[in-house]
């Protein structure tokens, strides 16, 4: 029997790790290519801000926004080997990466400007404690703004194998909302499918101001390749959510 990754415990076996980063570093990787330019945007200036990442991979956003002008970065990943990687590839006075299960997050206080999570919610069973604790955490106006996989997409992993290049897209059980099994890259994640409008009342329920919604559309300009360009113009694949406080 096939083991099912719960959370980050897939990225603690090797070969998946290496996998997965040779992947994310592609240029053209929806990560890279469509959800960034977005979620920057979103994010605006950071100068002088300190900021929270939840969900922090191998540090390298971290960097970014310390380049940018952010006085303060910390990042938090349940992974061993993501924290271990963002510490080996960059070290500043200015940065802490933390291991930590999100799923149990304590946060101090009226601490953060910006609090950011890119593409680590749907990891998240008990989404609604993480709202809450990350409203807490950030100083009054402060950002809250995360992307998680689309719900058009996490509503059904039944029709894809995890392996081949995806040509056609299923949506099913869209309101039945909860765990689901992914098949991905030889393993099975579990993640977890919520609608637009359940991330929307999460974070409206728990007192945040609703600011923005983006399904970070692909932009002709980031992708050389004119064939993937028009596959990615077929479905949305991320949900990228601004809130303040």
């Amino acid at each position: 029997m096939k083991l099912i990754h719960k959370g980050s415990s897939v990225y603690e076996e090797k070969e998946f790790f290496d996998r997965f980063m040779a992947r994310r570093q592609k240029q053209e990787s929806p990560n890279n290519a469509m959800e960034k330019p977005v979620f920057l945007e979103l994010i605006g200036n950071v100068r002088g801000k300190t900021i929270l990442d939840l969900g922090c991979g191998d540090g390298l956003f971290g960097k970014e926004l310390l380049d940018s002008g952010a006085s303060r970065y910390t990042g938090v990943d349940g992974s061993k080997n993501m924290v271990e990687s963002a510490i080996s590839s960059y070290a500043s006075e200015k940065a802490d990466f933390l291991l930590g299960d999100l799923e149990n997050l304590t946060l101090e206080e009226s601490k953060y400007d910006l609090i950011v999570s890119r593409m680590a919610l749907h990891y998240i069973e008990n989404l609604e404690a993480v709202i809450h604790t990350v409203y807490k955490a950030l100083k009054p106006g402060g950002q809250f703004v995360f992307s998680v996989m689309h719900p058009v997409i996490t509503a059904t992993f039944d029709h894809f194998s995890g392996t081949e290049k995806r040509t056609h897209w299923v949506v099913d059980n869209y309101f039945e909302t909860g765990k689901r099994v992914e098949a991905w890259m030889d393993h099975s994640v579990v993640k977890y499918h919520r609608t637009i409008e359940e991330y929307v009342s999460l974070a409206l329920t728990n007192g945040f101001t609703f600011k923005n919604l983006k399904e970070a559309a692909p932009r002709k300009d980031a992708f050389q390749d004119e064939e993937e360009f028009q596959r990615r113009l077929r479905i949305p694949l991320i949900l990228i959510v601004q809130l303040q406080k």
